[in-house]
């Protein structure tokens, strides 16, 4: 038999190879993925439970690299383990089109989970993943069929444990006792700028112990001991655990180990000779022994795992047929068959039935229709259930019950949304999370994440606008939408009334490579009249509302509450001769992807005189408007007041509506 070969050199593969990377980038972090080698080492060699030529196998453990700016990495474990990661896709590193991004980035390499970098996300996604696992386990095992049963691991730094949303996200993590959730800290004591002493002194064991996580601190350059601390996080099933691992950053380099130095930039020609040296590595830059080949590869052992449980879901698919093929639906992201008949009927059912309604309501409607038809659907609010209406007949928190179908996520926005984003990602579930829309902002990197990664999430933002009232400025959203609409990939709805609401809902559970951020009013709104060819138009984002009764003059736009302040107008500027049309804008993002003719018979490019109409910071209309003109809205910040002396106070009235049209006319 052959010699095995020493764990040491294995881990120092990926430390010549990450830093080997780094100095042809002339870019990059070598400390981390030299500090984390021995980490690393063990946990892919030994107990990551995955197969390198099937990387989207659904029962594979789930790994994240939350200090993501360490990629070389986990690019160095991909190609060691045998990924359709190369030598020369190590060597393009950082480079245009490569498979070996800056930071780990979800569709560019295969075995990557998500897209990490921004410190903090990455472990929220971890907890969406534990989340997904233990949830959708509850929902679909049965006696002696585990057929939804792994780990999430991931790797984090101090940087991710400074973060404020690695508070939120590990305290509810612990309440949700999260046993197959196993982080590994890089406690190293550097980061940028320098030793981290001056400015993070917390006491890590004792935080975590306090938010019912097991403990257990390491040496991380032991493998006997990372050894031990994996197998016992591995036993313990009803609390996460955290592993802290004392490591070096840096480890190998002679002058720059331990320094942060060897944090964000490339070790230099000089010190890379001495750290070969110091390693006993003799090899040229991106050259491996077969033996080290020989013994990372993890094919043959990720075939075995997963024909495994291939032939326990053969089982399982035999003992419980109708269940097994509901599982794979919702794994594969797939909406039930006779989804869009329904809901198409459902929308139609709204339009006939009228009536005024808020448009929260309209969306908790919407969710009591469609949940029925959608188990996948797992909602959840920051706290705020009773005011965004999130809650559904038949709700079930997973706190107490696993196999639920609701997350009472607490005063967590960001947590919450990237915890969503892991969900997601996870597969199984269509997650929606919801908050005022003026909390989006505390949100709104693990939105722009989501947006990044195309995963389809809900986001429901109620309370929309200074219609909100008494609870004034700090409350009252004014520039959020337009963040939101700027937002690449981001699809954002502000519907009018119970149809468009419903319209909303039904769209953003069929994009499947979008989030949808669905924005609701707390007040009442009017019911519009509309035939089928314009409910149908909905879907494209903008249509007419309201046509012209003489020859064309004008055009009013509007979305959400203020579509029944332009319906007034048009009532008025028609009666008065005027031949102006309302369009309802609930989605602008997909009126722009329209074709040309669409839009046209829409806007016409020859009518210039254009009303917009929004209780929100006026500037992202006159994309539509056009410089000549007019937008009614905000420009400052509201007041407290209710929200009838508001509408007045900064004009956004029907008045207004019928000014401005008529001063353009």
């Amino acid at each position: 038999m052959p010699t095995p070969i020493n764990e040491r050199k294995l881990a120092n593969a990926i430390r010549v190879l990450s830093f080997d990377a780094v100095q042809k980038a002339n870019s990059g972090h070598p400390g981390a993925p030299m500090g984390m080698a021995d980490i690393a080492e063990v946990l892919w060699r030994k107990f990551l439970k995955h197969n390198p030529a099937d990387p989207t196998w659904h029962n594979r453990d789930r790994f994240v690299l939350s200090n993501g700016h360490g990629s070389m990495l986990i690019y160095s474990l991909l190609h060691l383990s045998g990924y359709d990661v190369s030598v020369d896709d190590l060597k393009g590193f950082r480079q245009l089109h490569s498979k070996t991004p800056g930071h780990p980035e979800l569709g560019y390499t295969p075995g990557i989970e998500t897209t990490t970098g921004p410190l903090g996300q990455g472990i929220a996604n971890a907890v969406g993943f534990a989340i997904a696992e233990k949830t959708l386990a509850a929902q679909f095992n049965r006696d002696g069929h585990n057929i939804v049963d792994h780990h999430t691991y991931a790797f984090l730094g101090d940087g991710c444990l400074m973060e404020g949303i690695s508070h939120e996200v590990c305290s509810l993590a612990g309440t949700l006792a999260l046993g197959k959730l196993v982080f590994f800290y890089d406690d190293n004591g550097i980061s940028i700028d320098g030793n981290v002493e001056g400015w993070f002194t917390d006491d890590t064991q004792a935080r975590f112990e306090s938010y019912g996580w097991q403990v257990i601190k390491v040496d991380g350059h032991d493998t006997d001991g990372i050894t031990q601390a994996t197998e016992q996080a591995i036993k313990e099933t009803t609390k996460p655990s955290l592993i802290i691992c004392k490591t070096t950053i840096g480890a190998g380099s002679p002058n720059k180990q331990g320094l942060a130095a060897s944090h964000g930039a490339p070790l230099g020609d000089d010190e890379i000779i001495l750290t070969r040296d110091a390693l006993s590595w003799t090899h040229a830059p991106f050259e491996l022994d077969d033996e080290i080949y020989e013994a990372w590869d993890a094919k043959a052992k990720g075939d075995v795992q997963q024909k495994n449980w291939e032939a326990d879901f053969e089982a399982y698919k035999q003992a419980h047929p109708e269940l097994a093929k509901e599982l794979l639906r919702r794994l594969n992201g797939e909406l039930p068959a006779d989804f869009d008949s329904q809901a198409q009927a459902y929308i139609q059912q709204t339009q006939e039935a009228g009536g005024d309604v808020a448009s929260r309501k309209a969306s908790q409607n919407a969710i009591n229709s469609l949940q029925p038809l959608l188990p996948e659907l797992l909602g959840g609010s920051a706290d705020l259930a009773g005011s965004n209406l999130t809650l559904f007949k038949g709700a079930k928190g997973i706190e107490k019950d696993a196999d639920g179908n609701y997350i009472y996520y607490g005063v967590r926005e960001f947590g919450m949304t990237a915890i969503a984003n892991g969900i997601a990602l996870h597969g199984g579930f269509i997650p929606y999370v919801a908050t005022f829309l003026m909390f989006m902002e505390y949100a709104r990197n693990a939105v722009r994440m989501g947006a990044l990664m195309k995963q389809r999430v809900i986001h429901v933002y109620t309370h929309d606008s200074i219609g909100l009232g008494e609870d004034g400025p700090t409350h009252q959203p004014v520039e959020q939408l337009t963040s939101l609409r700027t937002t690449p990939n981001l699809r954002t709805w502000r519907p009018c009334d119970a149809t468009e609401s419903a319209s909303a809902w039904v769209e953003a559970i069929k994009s499947e490579n979008n989030p949808s951020a669905l924005i609701f009013s707390r007040q009442s709104l009017p019911h519009q009249a509309r035939d089928s060819e314009q409910v149908a138009n909905i879907t494209k984002g903008g249509y007419v509302l309201a046509k012209e009764q003489s020859e064309l003059q004008a055009i009013i736009i509007a979305t959400g509450s203020e579509v029944g302040l332009a319906m007034e107008a048009y009532e008025t500027l028609s009666a008065n001769g005027v031949g102006v049309r309302v369009v309802s804008m609930p989605c602008a993002e997909i009126f722009v992807e329209q074709d040309a003719d669409y839009r046209a018979s829409v806007l016409p490019v020859n009518i210039r005189a254009r009303v917009a109409v929004e209780a929100a910071h006026v500037d992202y209309w006159y994309k539509f408007v056009g410089l000549d003109g007019k937008v009614i809205g905000m420009t400052t910040y509201g007041e407290s007041a209710p929200a009838d002396e508001l509408y007045k106070e900064f004009g956004i009235t029907t008045d207004a509506v019928v000014e401005a049209v008529n001063s353009l006319v």
